[in-house]
């Protein structure tokens, strides 16, 4: 079977959450079946792909409205797992940033027309070489066109048939447009424009979902609280929900493995050493390790229980909660640490950076995006604290657990079906419900409760690092829903 992912993101091409790293690891574990899965993608400027072992492959032009447009197709060389393709439109995609402009922190003001264009590439591309791909697996609305114009624009007649499925992992963006610029589509029958309308705006995610022979999600929660709450589309999804299904994402765990992980200096595995890994250490000496080393550098204490954040820094995580209750539970004068690492907001970097300058010794933050630091914080941290208001699945409760460290999650979307509460008989985790303060504040201090238990401790971070959250299990799900269309394509 072939299968061609179409995304704006792949790790480690380019990434900006977790997005790049589902569509970075998933193709890898459908190439260990009798599967041929591709990805293809903007050739961006980003620091990995202009370094990248890559070969020019085809060169051709597409046309977006009235303009034909030169575009370059690229193989990657690396040894990524699966074929990777990028697509260089010049004065489209020859830019840093995914989305964002690094230098101004503000969105391409053409950013319909950039992944517009990479999509019509990547259709006549897929035409001109003659491929027939089994199914086309778009991601999010940066994708959500090519259903629509593989059954309906002329150009792509020859793919009309080939089951197509858009997974949605933010349903918070939708790519709203003017329904003028549908004209920048290639020739379709203007009596299915509708197809491409939501609310009187052209939506490509609400497109995509009309469009696609199947919708997933990444978890089965987010599944379910999309039809309540999806930014407008919630009629939409429960409209859709005969050919919907949620699957909570995985992770490679090749690259999240505190047994090798490149970026860490010490090692170290549940047991100790194997004759896999003669040099680990156990878990219980590899934290140890990791965080006096993270103390050490940010002057933090080594006998408090240490928290961790690592994200965005937006409203949508949970991150102007997060920097209410530290501020409250040090006026408290509650023995704790904490470390923070990520960007976004400016308000919220500004709110971070004061406390940072206020609570030396008790709170220390790193507004950058640091891939070795975030190792050494899941290795060397004893909780992490995710108390986001929406999270359609979320990968650092998983990399946390890879690595012994205990996941503070409230109860939404992936972060629920993923991490039971330490009171349950399956507990992995402390979980809290209301977005809240004080619901924050309590499972903060429940876990400063749990520190002081260091044999409870010990036997939870045994259980959570056991835990299977690979790809492996998706990809077999995946598969089997792949299959479904085939059967309704025959």
């Amino acid at each position: 079977m072939t299968i061609v992912h179409i995304s704006a993101e792949c790790y480690p091409a380019a990434k900006a959450g977790g997005l790049g790293d589902a569509v970075g690891a998933l193709p890898k574990y459908q190439n260990r079946g009798n599967n041929r899965a591709l990805v293809c993608m903007p050739h961006y400027h980003t620091p990995w792909l202009l370094k990248a072992n890559k070969t020019l492959i085809d060169t051709s032009t597409c046309q977006m409205g009235a303009k034909e447009l030169p575009y370059n197709v690229y193989e990657i060389k690396e040894p990524l797992g699966f074929s990777h393709y990028t697509f260089d439109i010049p004065g489209y995609t020859d830019r840093p940033g995914i989305y964002l402009d690094p230098n101004s922190g503000h969105g391409y003001w053409d950013e319909f027309e950039r992944f517009l264009v990479v999509q019509i590439a990547v259709l006549d591309t897929l035409i001109r070489w003659d491929l027939q791909p089994d199914v086309l697996h778009c991601h999010d609305h940066h994708t959500a066109l090519i259903p629509f114009m593989a059954q309906q624009c002329a150009a792509f007649k020859g793919l009309s048939s080939t089951p197509s499925i858009i997974t949605v992992h933010n349903a918070e963006y939708h790519g709203n447009q003017d329904m003028g610029k549908r004209f920048l589509l290639p020739d379709f029958d203007g009596f299915n424009a509708g197809l491409l309308e939501w609310a009187g705006e052209l939506n490509p995610l609400a497109c995509g979902l009309k469009c696609a022979w199947k919708i997933s999600t990444v978890s089965p929660s987010y599944m379910e609280e999309l039809r309540v709450s999806s930014n407008g589309l919630e009629y939409l999804f429960k409209m859709e929900a005969g050919k919907s299904i949620g699957m909570l994402n995985g992770i490679d765990p090749e690259v999240w493995n505190p047994a090798k992980d490149t970026y860490l200096d010490q090692h170290y595995t549940l047991k100790g050493s194997t004759k896999e890994h003669s040099t680990c250490l156990d878990v219980m000496e590899g934290k140890a390790y990791h965080k006096h080393a993270l103390c050490q550098e940010y002057k933090l204490d080594l006998d408090r229980p240490l928290f961790a954040f690592i994200g965005r820094l937006v409203d949508q995580k949970g991150a102007d909660l997060l920097a209410s209750v530290i501020r409250g539970l040090r006026e408290q004068a509650k023995e704790l640490n904490f470390i923070l690492l990520g960007t976004g907001d400016p308000r919220l970097e500004a709110e971070f950076r004061q406390l940072d300058e206020e609570y030396v010794g008790y709170f220390n933050a790193k507004l950058a995006y640091n891939e070795a630091l975030a190792r050494q914080m899941y290795a060397g941290a004893d909780f992490m604290v995710m108390p986001s208001r929406v999270e359609p699945c979320g990968l650092n409760q998983l990399y946390a657990m890879r690595y012994g460290t205990i996941p503070i999650v409230r109860s939404v979307g992936g972060l629920k079906d993923s991490v039971p509460d330490i009171s349950e008989s399956n507990g992995l985790g402390i979980q809290f419900d209301s977005f809240t303060y004080e619901a924050l504040e309590k499972a903060i201090l429940r876990a400063s409760k749990l520190y002081t238990d260091q044999v409870a401790m010990h036997y939870l971070r045994e259980r959570i690092m056991l835990e299977d959250h690979s790809w492996e299990k998706v990809a077999n799900e995946y598969y089997d829903l792949y299959n479904e269309m085939q059967y309704y394509r025959d």
